[in-house]
């Protein structure tokens, strides 16, 4: 007796292209919700009210000192602005001191000479286009000369109290290093940052991650024996497994940090 035949399966009419729903691709980070609480809260006892290490009187000092900074100490741009900032500490007043003598009060600072066309530059830009202000908006700050995305994040944070993520190499080398937020460039990083950080830290996690990797996860040589974090740190670097005590540390002193 013959095999029946089977029926092909029925094709399906033409019609309009079927748009498949994919989930959102989940951030990367090698930890868990309940892991990133823990750490941030660790970091919140540590340290209550972190603080930025550039001194500063207004916005617009800010402004001009985090310029200053790139690829540069703070405690070396401290050196250099402390005197600085007592003569022109608005924009006004920095036309008129002139690129000449700005010049020769950041000397000691890298590329100093570029810095100092960049800080008479966006002097100007203030003036003619803010009424002598700093601007509230990142569109708008990294309009001016020599500030980029990182810069107008600080300024956003530390004079206008918003809630962001300036990605330095500190922040960069942290996130990679612990696996927290992996990335290639600093934008990545810094989406992934804001993405991951449970959000009632976030307004001072950009300084808790600065000041951890710049005084105990150092470039060089992390030093695990004094990380709060060394139980939950996924880093294959780790070094060790028990964390140090988590007891507040005392004030920050601005303007002595060493690097």
């Amino acid at each position: 007796m013959p095999e029946p035949k089977l029926k092909s399966a029925r094709k399906a009419p033409p019609g309009p292209e079927v748009i498949s729903r994919r989930k959102p691709a989940a951030v990367r980070t090698a930890y868990s919700q309940a892991e990133r609480e823990e750490i941030f809260r660790r970091f919140s006892i540590q340290r209550p009210e972190p603080r930025g290490e550039l001194e500063h009187t207004n916005p617009f000092t800010l402004v001009v000192a985090v310029a200053l900074s790139a690829q540069a100490t703070d405690a070396g741009v401290n050196k250099a602005t402390r005197p600085l900032f007592k003569v022109a500490d608005t924009p006004e007043k920095m036309l008129a001191f002139g690129e000449e003598r700005l010049r020769d009060y950041i000397k000691t600072i890298g590329l100093y000479r570029n810095k100092a066309k960049n800080v008479m530059a966006l002097s100007q830009m203030l003036v003619n286009e803010f009424n002598g202000e700093v601007p509230q908006t990142r569109e708008e700050l990294v309009r001016l000369p020599g500030v980029g995305r990182k810069t107008a994040n600080v300024v956003l944070s530390m004079a206008f109290a918003q809630a962001t993520m300036a990605v330095d190499t500190h922040i960069f080398r942290i996130a990679n290093r612990i696996k927290l937020a992996p990335g290639k460039t600093p934008e990545e990083v810094e989406d992934r940052l804001m993405k991951v950080i449970p959000r009632h830290y976030l307004y001072h996690a950009h300084h808790w991650l600065i000041l951890h990797g710049r005084y105990t996860c150092k470039a060089r040589r992390p030093e695990c024996e004094r990380c709060v974090i060394a139980d939950l740190c996924k880093s294959p670097e780790k070094s060790c497994e028990i964390p140090a005590p988590l007891v507040e540390l005392p004030p920050q002193v601005i303007g002595e940090a060493v690097e």
